[in-house]
């Protein structure tokens, strides 16, 4: 036999049956484009998704139903009838609730108070934060635990408390401040007059809610790294151009946030006036905030109008806090 033919035909048949140990399998077939790969990108989203879906539920039980009921309730008007003996209807009226809001000149009185009380406040407010938050960062800050828990405090003060214990700090009878203002210089500060009792409730959100707005805005500033200050210092920067040139600039987001959330803190303005309001001597009124203006309509018991008050406070908070992060987030893009 051929030697030659002999291995020409065993070479051929190898080549025809394939390597051993592969006779008789297939190539393996390509997936059909977007099995598996959509498969992947559904279970990619399940679990964000399912860690979103608390949230989502709480958000659209609590704010998006309750504005929306609002909303529907502000189209009606009560109507009473037989002088006032029998039930009242409703009646659907779609714009008469938002007609009248426009003519109401303590709602709008209301309005502009708070629009003043936060123009004036919050920047107060949020540069005392700023302050305090820069003191403790820089180097040569001692006892830092300490003064952040003296900041802190008097926000973990219950609101209304707070408000209480100023009440006696701002009576005519039991200030201590007027007392020594009075043997100082002769006369104290009314605290209650009509021109200073919107200062007074600033006073007390300040001391509130200053502690709060330092953590946040001394959150951020721990998270500088520590080799950019460094550097600046190494560049012969003192420390006020380096809070001012590398800091704040790096603390701007904390900044926004801090400053839309007083915003928002400034339109519900609502427990601070309301406790001080029985010693006010009627320098607050039941209108003297968009709040109390909806909650004295809830307890004469006209619900469409108060929910139209509300909605409308709700849809200028909304405006306001879009607009602020709209120009303060301008540079960023």
């Amino acid at each position: 036999m051929d030697t030659s033919s002999t291995r020409a035909v065993t070479t051929a048949d190898f080549a025809r049956r394939g390597r051993p140990g592969l006779a008789g399998r297939t190539a393996p077939e390509t997936p059909a484009p977007g099995g598996r790969a959509s498969r992947r990108s559904g279970n990619r989203w399940r679990t964000p998704l399912l860690f979103l879906l608390p949230f989502g539920v709480l958000f659209i039980a609590m704010y998006v139903v309750p504005i929306a009921f609002a909303f529907v309730q502000s189209l009606f008007t009560l109507q009473r009838s037989g002088l006032g003996l029998e039930a009242p209807t409703l009646e659907f009226t779609p714009l008469a609730n938002y007609a009248r809001l426009m003519g109401d000149a303590e709602f709008m009185s209301s309005l502009g108070r708070v629009a003043l009380f936060g123009i004036v406040q919050v920047p107060v407010m949020l540069g005392l934060a700023l302050g305090l938050a820069l003191l403790l960062d820089s180097k040569s800050a001692r006892g830092k635990g300490f003064f952040r828990l003296a900041a802190f405090l008097p926000y973990a003060v219950p609101g209304v408390i707070a408000a209480v214990m100023w009440s006696f700090l701002y009576s005519p009878v039991t200030s201590p401040i007027n007392t020594l203002l009075e043997r100082a210089v002769g006369s104290g500060i009314p605290f209650f007059a009509p021109e200073i009792v919107l200062w007074a409730v600033a006073n007390i959100v300040t001391w509130g809610w200053t502690g709060y707005n330092m953590l946040i805005i001394y959150s951020s500033l721990q998270t500088i790294p520590a080799e950019t200050i460094e550097a600046a210092r190494l560049d012969g920067a003192g420390a006020f151009r380096i809070a001012w040139s590398i800091k704040i600039p790096m603390v701007r987001p904390a900044l926004v946030l801090t400053a839309v959330f007083s915003i928002i803190g400034s339109a519900q303005l609502y427990n601070e006036p309301k406790v001080l309001q029985t010693i006010s001597g009627g320098a607050i009124s039941n209108t003297f905030t968009p709040l109390m203006a909806a909650q004295a309509q809830v307890t004469a018991q006209n619900y469409p109008y108060a929910a139209a008050q509300s909605v409308v406070l709700a849809l200028l908070v909304g405006v306001l806090s879009f607009a602020f992060f709209k120009l303060t987030n301008r540079g960023d893009r």
